[in-house]
C-alpha cells in the first residue's frame, strides 16, 4: 500500500482549494449578472448567497487542513 507524502496531500488540498475559489468566483459573477436584470429574482440571489457562504466555509476548512501538511525535509 502506498502512503501519500505530506507534499502530495498538500497538492491535493491546494487543488481542491483552487477549484472552490473558481466556483465561488463563478457564483459571485452569477450574482452580479442576476442583480443587473431589470427584475432580479430574489430567490436566485438568496440561493447564490447561500452557495457563496457554503464555499467560504469549505475554503476555511480546507485552508485549516492544508496547514497540517508541512512538506518533508529532503
Amino acid at each position: 500500500m502506498t502512503t501519500l507524502s505530506n507534499e502530495e496531500k498538500l497538492t491535493i488540498v491546494n487543488s481542491k482549494l483552487k477549484n472552490l475559489n473558481y466556483n465561488k468566483f463563478s457564483l459571485e459573477i452569477d450574482k452580479v449578472s442576476e442583480n443587473a436584470k431589470a427584475s432580479p429574482d430574489s430567490n436566485t440571489i438568496s440561493r447564490l448567497n447561500l452557495l457563496i457562504s457554503e464555499a467560504d466555509r469549505q475554503i476555511v476548512a480546507l485552508t485549516t487542513e492544508a496547514a497540517l501538511y508541512t512538506p518533508e525535509e529532503a
